[in-house]
């Protein structure tokens, strides 16, 4: 198992100049949740080899193949968190605009058709509010900010403390060399300008403020937008083969209030507001075969590529500390482009019907998120024509930490529609999501990587299994659906305001006799027990011709 506790000096990958985005930073966009028509998330999804879902387009679009007639479809709900404090502009309960789409058919064949779909479906949203508190016991984030200063050198995890000629603390590569360290990060800037340093300008010393407690909220709003064309076809009613172009839309915002106390009714406050938008595409590719003429019994099977993002991240943070005097106070905001490629997915699926009244589903996925490739964008080229390509590498530093941290996530979808009559459809899903997060993973303040260096926060939540359960009803009027589902999603998580650092040793220098003597320091913090528990309301009017 991997230690809980970083040690500085196995940051040895100092060599790379310029690195891309931080691990936890990345996991917020990777994956998608439940959702779509109010069909395919009453039936939990498990629709992938039953097909004749618009929501199949993004998963297995050879679902697609299994329409017979022309049809579109809209839905939208309400999106409701069930613990928790409501923040600033988070909100509780939201409305949500969730799809949209249709599906064209040509017939080709006496049993052959060829079908052509579009389809908008939010695949992730991102309105959360997340609240901690705990007692801190002597760490403190500022703590961090000061251990990483005291070791002296990018090479160990650290910096180097010198001030620049406009009379600013930066943290350079070490003791000779002028160049910033990556190890410098937004938060680390803040604090060494402001609480660390004694206000003896002539002989300042370095010191940190030991906490008693803290309290954090963030509200997270946006979206990931998913726009899928495709095309499916359909073999003598026997094999069903799809191909779907997608494009993603990334909106994605977070808002966040850390407070840290100290002794003496001392205090310190840091506001984040980051921001990360961009694009994204990807290919799926999927099959439906019915192995028996004679048979309803399907197999589906599909690939989805990574998706290749392209994203910009920004942010505004500032730092208060409240001292009782002088009160100093700091603001840094930066704006960066980089890219992210997440990891091939692949799934496998079952589908039967019994008659006109009994459909049942099951599938499966796998997508290894600790292939999460984080890119350096590091320039470009024109050719012949003059058109200009940008080039990327891998960051492998802070690739290396996602590896240690992610993890593969398996995932378990089950579903099954009944019918009583013609005209009226109950059905019934659930899903297990594996975790993510590797239960000992963190976040790394030691990685030589523009991850760390644009990092203007400290926390981290190692995010545990999800849970869904799903149900819904369906009615059918001559060439008009009505479909309501209902959704709960159920996931805890181990929240940390900062990383945990044990046992570094430094020197350290006594004030008043100049000495210099080797020290131990340690800064740890326990885990906030949080939730992400949701409910989805999910409406869909659609329309057959």
């Amino acid at each position: 198992m991997k230690s809980k506790y970083i040690f500085f000096a196995v940051s040895l990958l100092a060599a790379l100049s310029a690195n891309a985005q931080e691990t936890y930073e990345n996991a917020k966009l990777a994956g998608e949740d439940l959702n779509g028509t109010a069909r395919y998330v009453g039936m939990g999804g498990a629709m992938e080899a039953l097909g004749a879902d618009v929501s199949t387009i993004g998963t297995n679009p050879a679902g697609l193949g299994l329409f017979r007639r022309n049809n579109i479809s809209v839905s939208g709900g309400l999106v409701m968190q069930s613990n928790g404090k409501e923040f600033t502009n988070g909100n509780k309960t939201n409305p949500s605009f969730d799809q949209i789409g249709g599906v064209y058919t040509t017939r080709t064949g006496q049993k052959s058709f060829l079908n052509f779909g579009f389809n908008y479906h939010k695949g992730k949203n991102f309105d959360y509010i997340l609240n901690a508190a705990n007692s801190l016991n002597g760490s403190s984030q500022n703590k961090q900010s000061y251990i990483k200063g005291m070791l002296g050198d990018e090479s160990t995890g650290g910096f180097y403390v010198d001030k620049n000629k406009n009379g600013e603390y930066i943290g350079y590569v070490n003791a000779t060399g002028k160049s910033v360290a990556y190890t410098w990060s937004q938060i680390d800037y803040l604090y060494w300008n402001t609480l660390i340093p004694s206000n003896n300008a002539a002989n300042p010393t370095y010191n940190y403020e030991p906490a008693t407690a803290y309290d954090f909220n963030r509200s997270h709003t946006g979206y990931i937008g998913n726009y899928d064309f495709a095309v499916s076809g359909n073999l003598n009613d026997r094999v069903y083969l799809g191909l779907t172009f997608g494009i993603k839309d990334v909106h994605y915002n977070a808002y966040s209030e850390y407070m840290e106390s100290f002794a003496g009714s001392k205090g310190a406050k840091v506001v984040d507001d980051r921001k990360i938008t961009g694009s994204g595409f990807d290919i799926t590719a999927g099959i439906i075969v019915r192995p028996v003429a004679e048979s309803p019994f399907r197999i589906g099977a599909y690939v989805k590529s990574p998706t290749w993002y392209d994203l910009t991240t920004s942010n505004v943070t500032s730092l208060a500390y409240y001292n009782g005097a002088v009160n100093p106070n700091k603001t840094i905001s930066n704006s960066y482009d980089y890219k992210m490629w997440t990891p091939w997915k692949f799934g496998f699926s079952l589908g039967h019907t019994v008659g006109n009244y009994l459909a049942l589903g099951v599938t499966y996925e796998c997508e290894d998120y600790s292939r999460i490739n984080s890119r350096i964008n590091d320039g470009g080229y024109y050719d012949y024509y003059g058109d200009y390509y940008e080039s990327s590498s891998p960051d492998r530093n802070m690739n290396e930490h996602t590896r240690q941290v992610l993890k593969a996530v398996n995932t378990l979808k089950l579903g099954v529609e009944y019918k009583p009559v013609t005209n009226l459809s109950l059905r019934l899903g659930y899903n297990y999501v594996s975790p993510m997060y590797s239960s000992d993973g963190q976040k790394d303040p030691g990685i030589a990587s523009f991850g760390t260096a644009y990092s203007s926060t400290t926390d981290y939540t190692d995010w545990k299994d999800i849970n869904r359960f799903t149900l819904g009803v369906g009615y059918q009027f001559q060439q008009f659906t009505v479909d309501l589902a209902y959704q709960y999603s159920a996931q805890d998580g181990d929240f940390y305001p900062f990383s945990d650092i044990r046992n570094v040793e430094m020197n350290k220098k006594d004030p008043a006799t100049g000495k210099i003597t080797k020290v131990l320091e340690s800064n740890t913090a326990t885990a906030t027990k949080v939730q992400n528990n949701r409910s989805q309301l999910l409406l869909t009017f659609g329309y057959r011709f």
